[in-house]
């Protein structure tokens, strides 16, 4: 005899609680009610087992995900206060710079009169110099006029 004969209902008939019938995984229906038909029988104990550790592992692998994301989350807030915290240091080191650098060309601008004096100086100097090195050469060349004056 078929599995209809025997009371077990089709797929495809209808439910006696008067809603519409949706096929499900084999011969199993679930009712517009949501009810599963019972019409197949007690579900085997191995299958619930199985779906039972399907359902826990499950839950398990999805709260190591729900981990992960968290401790990454968590380390990317480190990051950004750890961030933050370089950038303010690096923000300090900067003003202090700055100051340090107005300080120094306050400094310079009271050098800069004496800085152009020593540039007058060494252009004065250079010139002596040079008139020494000319004086120098005259003086070579008269000597040599005068012994062979002396010579004569």
């Amino acid at each position: 005899m078929s599995e209809a004969a025997e009371g077990q209902e089709l797929p495809s008939q209808g439910s006696d609680d008067g809603g519409a019938v949706a096929p499900v995984a084999g011969d199993l229906t679930v009712t517009a009610s949501g009810k599963s038909g019972s019409e197949c029988g007690p579900v085997p104990a191995e299958v619930h087992d199985l779906c039972s550790d399907m359902f826990a592992k499950t839950t398990e692998y999805l709260q190591g995900e729900l981990l992960a994301t968290s401790e990454e989350y968590s380390l990317l807030e480190k990051l950004n206060k750890m961030t933050t915290a370089k950038y303010s240091d690096m923000s300090a080191l900067s003003k202090d710079l700055t100051v340090m650098m107005d300080e120094l060309n306050g400094k310079y601008q009271n050098l800069q009169p004496y800085l152009d004096q020593i540039d007058q100086l060494d252009s004065t100097v250079s010139n002596l110099e040079q008139a020494a090195y000319q004086l120098d050469s005259y003086s070579k060349k008269l000597e040599q006029k005068l012994r062979q004056l002396d010579k004569r």
